[in-house]
């Protein structure tokens, strides 16, 4: 066993990714991340983000690939092609960032949700890679007095699906992240640190209530291999808190080596 990667959601930096690609790797990688994840890839050409992670010995562990569930008949192509461009720049896990839930979902929703997703996990799994699942907090509406990403780790086999536990969104949901990542050990190698302070204003790692600072060492023991810092309000620029949160985890040994 090691320490989990300490990566970047490139979503973070969302404001520099669309003007500059290639220069916000380069910028990940200055502040010391060890590995990112991608949330789009901005037309670039697959050659082109491989050699500059090598470049910057940036490990491309994961991509949020949304799914085309306004378009069911291209889900399966549109998903090829991202198997495709994932594969050709060495990235482990395609993860669905999300999935449409109605206000009041039944186990006819859960059963066509879970049909999708192993379908596809099917696709990844052949591809040699891994599918995963990232929650939000609407993933932990009841069906039968039971979450619905409970329904949906229960009815996908391990090999199909992995879980990408948004811890923040599993705290606003009103569940201990700790508890999941316990009762899932082993299936959820990939872990997003999402801090919110009162209320749903996402914060910079550590000061919000999450408490990952008592988390943080319990990560290796449960199988978690990656950890992904995630922010969408900043106090001062993405940039800035980037560097902060990054700071959050080599003040305690993490992610100060590069692999």
């Amino acid at each position: 066993m090691a320490k989990p990667l300490i990566g970047l959601q490139l979503y973070s930096l969302r404001d520099h990714t669309e003007i500059d690609f290639l220069g916000t790797l380069e910028k990940a990688a200055e502040i010391g991340y060890q590995t990112v994840e991608f949330a789009g890839y901005f037309k670039t050409p697959a050659e082109q983000v491989k050699s500059k992670l090598d470049e910057l010995k940036l490990v491309p562990s994961s991509a949020h690939v949304p799914l085309n569930f306004e378009n069911t008949k291209r889900l399966e192509s549109d998903l090829a092609g991202q198997i495709n461009y994932a594969r050709e720049i060495g990235i482990q896990y395609i993860v669905t960032p999300w999935a449409p839930l109605p206000m009041q979902p039944t186990m006819d929703d859960v059963k066509n949700l879970t049909e999708v997703l192993a379908k596809c996990g099917q696709m990844v799994k052949e591809a040699g890679m891994q599918f995963g699942y990232h929650n939000h907090e609407f993933d932990f509406k009841l069906v039968d007095d039971k979450p619905v990403i409970v329904h949906i780790l229960e009815q996908i086999p391990a090999d199909l699906l992995v879980a990408e536990f948004d811890l923040g969104w599993i705290h606003l949901a009103g569940y201990s992240p700790l508890d999941y990542l316990i009762r899932y050990k082993g299936r959820s190698p990939l872990v997003h640190f999402k801090d919110f302070a009162e209320g749903r204003k996402d914060v910079e790692v550590g000061l919000g209530q999450l408490g990952y600072e008592q988390l943080l060492d319990k990560l290796e023991d449960l199988g978690v291999t990656h950890v992904y810092a995630e922010q969408e309000q900043f106090p001062e620029s993405s940039l800035v808190s980037a560097k902060n949160n990054f700071e959050f985890f080599k003040r305690r040994g993490y992610g100060s080596v590069q692999p």
